[in-house]
């Protein structure tokens, strides 16, 4: 191996016998220098060398060992409430096991400010941009102004309407809405599913006055699924997979696209990481049980 060679970190794991997430705990540490070339990765084949040499004192890591980091670096917080979270967590746990991916249930747009603030690391959106039909790039680029990120797809679901079993109301469409017969809970400000509900409203030209129990607020779809079921509302935004936990029935009104944003640090080794896992098979097949679209899982939305 020449001195002046670059390897990726593909080549680096190969040559220590690890696994490329330990690779890049080590480039996170700052353990082994690195560069970046593009979205890239690269090692001086001399720096390999040298982190070679200084044996037993810094050998890398085995799964299960953990090094000195404490505190506030072990802590990696994974913003938003849907459970292909919670996979996507303890996938991580299992490949970086001396962090701790601690979960928030913010919603999407406070979890961007999260993300601004510092006090979120991957942070999930699905944020409709009505004037456009796409989801979460104008937000993240308006919200996380002056600060790098990348947005890469996790999964499609279908979002739309709750409704009581058998739709006895036929509550078909956004415009079914400003009926007076029909009465709604909302989603708090801040969530995903109100900016939804939000931007139909603009989109179809319907006051918010029309629509009644806009004002009254819920903080999950679950819980927006009880109040169908107990008879208490007729409508309510929220997503299939829940509907399909409950006795209620869905009217499914678009697709979303659910994506993640991280910011774009030195290295960029939690974004790799993720990405790593999101790529691969047996994480999209646990996401297609749970009956979401992963053809696009992983594919990277938007860079800067």
């Amino acid at each position: 191996m020449s001195q002046n060679e670059s390897l990726t970190t593909e080549e680096v794991a190969a040559i220590l016998k690890v696994s490329k997430l330990t690779v890049y705990d080590l480039i996170k540490k700052g353990t082994l220098p690195s560069y970046r070339v593009g979205r890239q990765i690269r090692v001086d084949a001399n720096e390999l060398e040298n982190y070679k040499a200084k044996g037993k004192g810094t050998a890398p890591l085995n799964k299960g060992e953990r090094t000195h980091t404490t505190g506030d670096d072990r802590m990696i917080i994974i913003s938003g409430q849907d459970n292909c979270l919670d996979i996507l967590a303890r996938e991580l746990e299992e490949e970086l096991d001396e962090y701790r991916f601690l979960r928030s249930h913010s919603g999407s747009l406070d979890s961007l400010i999260e993300l601004y603030k510092g006090s979120a690391h991957i942070v999930s959106t699905h944020l409709l941009d009505g004037d456009t039909g796409e989801y979460n790039v104008s937000y993240a680029r308006k919200l996380l102004v002056s600060k790098p990120f990348t947005i890469v797809h996790l999964i499609a679901r279908q979002a739309g309407l709750y409704v009581a079993k058998g739709n006895p109301k036929q509550i078909h469409s956004w415009e079914d809405l400003k009926r007076s017969s029909i009465t709604i809970v909302n989603r708090e400000a801040g969530a995903g599913a109100r900016v939804l509900l939000d931007e139909q409203l603009r989109i179809h030209r319907i006051n918010r006055s029309q629509v009644k129990g806009y004002a009254n607020e819920k903080t999950s779809h679950m819980a927006i699924a009880g109040m169908i079921a107990s008879g208490e509302v007729d409508a309510g935004v929220g997503i299939e997979q829940v509907a399909k936990t409950a006795p209620i029935d869905f009217v499914p009104l678009i697709t979303e696209s659910y994506d993640l944003v991280m910011l774009n640090k030195k290295h960029n080794t939690l974004v790799d990481a993720v990405i790593t896992i999101l790529q691969s098979s047996a994480f999209k097949r646990k996401l297609a049980a749970l009956g979401y679209d992963t053809r696009k899982t992983g594919k990277i939305i938007y860079e800067q």
